[in-house]
């Protein structure tokens, strides 16, 4: 049956596919776990110099939806390594001299730090010093950073290789490790992914702050200290890093403009290049059968004026790139306004906040609270959009500009892919499903008061929070 249904199906297709299906359940699981884990330091770190309950309750609140997010995170990570000898042993041959030892690295410096202090972070605040409790917390945070430099580090040589050569046969070896490391992309890629898990974080603990404010607003009750501030704390997170990253994004896009002109001309819609004054396309439905973009809706000149900050600057457009090296215009062009137009409405939230803020309406405003609720996923969809558009924007090829997807994929059939796609499909499904299901639950539920640390007595020996402590800080006394 599985033969039948996928006859007219590619393995290479069914490969990508999923790939693609088991990157994005692991790619938004890091993205919060990233963010969160940071934020728990925050936490543990305030209750440390305030000694006031609230932040330790609010730590042991978000520390089991951490556990939860880490663990299924790590799982799916796991699978998506078995694929790269499974679908892609080609790719895994010819590039694995590059990617093997940076993959390795992330294990060793990474991945043995989380999971050798993570114990000690979800058990062990009862069972040794606050100071040492608090080091293991940082050192898990600081785990998971140091992940998703490795990581983006693999995927950015990907993108923008460089400080390799190529052998006889046809493998990939380094001639130079830290112009592998620091490739021309990576910098720009690792501020715009560390962002967004800042972003992703803030705006999921901002709409469960904005839930209980809503629901606490509907029983007629007053609302907690404890959900107070992790809405203040998430709304001044991100007043304070959606404009950071837009200016990330901006110059990630002008650095790609420079070393990926093909990807930028699909991402903007541009099938055809222009000598001076490109349009911004803010919407059209492409057609690469005709190389034109249909029903599209521009600004004259805005494009070159936001890509090259000059109005009369020449854009280059994909009718300059081989017709078997243009991506499929379609993905990274509907991924990437995705993104934008999320950041913008991230800019919007931010903003109004910190307007309410100044004004000192900042739990009072109703509206604000329930566009914050509808934004908690926000994050989730922009990294996922913004993942679409950086990897189908650099097709036809895994390596870019010289290992194509078609050589990287392994000899197999159609049918065996399907198979195993479908038991993946399945699985997560379920088993995603129902940990997604149970996180939920979790921020259903208001923060247990019962979670709390020391005493009145003992927390005014450990200190107070300054009253002019800034936006996010200065909250509930």
């Amino acid at each position: 049956m599985t033969a039948l249904m996928f006859d007219d199906v590619s393995a290479l297709a069914l490969a990508r596919f999923q790939f693609a299906f088991t990157v994005s359940f692991h790619f938004i699981f890091p993205a919060f776990s990233i963010g969160l884990a940071s934020y728990l330091a925050v936490l543990e770190g305030l209750w440390l110099k305030t000694g006031r309950d609230v932040y330790l309750q609010l730590f042991r609140y978000w520390l089991k939806i951490f556990a939860i997010a880490f663990g299924m995170g790590v799982v799916s990570g796991i699978v998506m390594a078995y694929q790269f000898g499974s679908n892609w042993a080609a790719f895994s041959d010819k590039a694995g001299p590059v990617i093997g030892p940076l993959m390795a690295y992330e294990v060793l410096s990474a991945f043995f730090l989380e999971s050798g202090f993570l114990g000690v972070m979800l058990f062990g605040l009862d069972r040794v010093g606050k100071k040492l409790h608090f080091m293991a917390t940082c050192l898990v945070a600081i785990g998971t950073t140091i992940s998703a430099f490795w990581i983006i580090v693999v995927n950015s040589w990907m993108q923008t290789p460089q400080g390799h050569a190529i052998a006889a046969n046809g493998q990939f070896y380094a001639t130079d490790w830290l112009a592998v490391v620091f490739n021309p992309s990576m910098p720009y890629r690792l501020a715009h992914t560390l962002l967004g898990a800042y972003l992703t974080t803030a705006l999921v603990v901002g709409a469960v702050g904005a839930f209980h404010l809503l629901k606490d607003r509907r029983l007629g009750r007053a609302a907690q200290p404890a959900t107070k501030i992790m809405f203040a704390m998430a709304m001044g997170m991100v007043a304070v890093t959606a404009p950071l990253q837009v200016l990330a994004g901006h110059e990630h896009g002008v650095n790609t403009l420079h070393h990926q002109p093909a990807k930028i001309a699909a991402m903007e819609g541009h099938y055809e290049s222009h000598d001076r004054a490109a349009p911004l396309i803010l919407f059209g439905v492409p057609d690469d059968a005709n190389q034109v973009m249909q029903y599209k809706l521009e600004v004259p000149a805005l494009g070159s004026l936001v890509l090259q900050h000059d109005i009369e600057a020449p854009t280059m457009g994909l009718d300059k790139v081989a017709p078997e090296n243009r991506a499929k215009v379609a993905f990274p062009f509907y991924a990437f306004r995705v993104m934008v137009g999320l950041g913008v409405l991230m800019l919007l939230l931010g903003g109004w906040a910190a307007w309410n803020f100044a004004r000192g309406r900042l739990f009072d405003g109703v509206w604000q609270q329930r566009l914050a609720l509808a934004m908690g996923p926000a994050g989730f969809v922009a990294v996922l959009a913004g993942w679409i558009t950086t990897e189908t924007g650099r097709q036809p090829f895994t390596v870019f500009g010289l290992l194509r997807t078609a050589d990287s994929a392994s000899p197999l059939a159609a049918p065996a892919v399907a198979a195993s796609l479908i038991a993946f499909i399945i699985v997560y499904f379920f088993v995603f499903g129902v940990g997604t299901w149970f996180i939920i639950k979790l921020m259903g539920s208001e923060p247990n008061p019962e979670d709390q640390g020391p005493s009145k007595d003992q927390a005014a020996d450990i200190g107070s929070l300054p009253p002019d402590a800034p936006f996010g800080f200065q909250l509930v006394q």
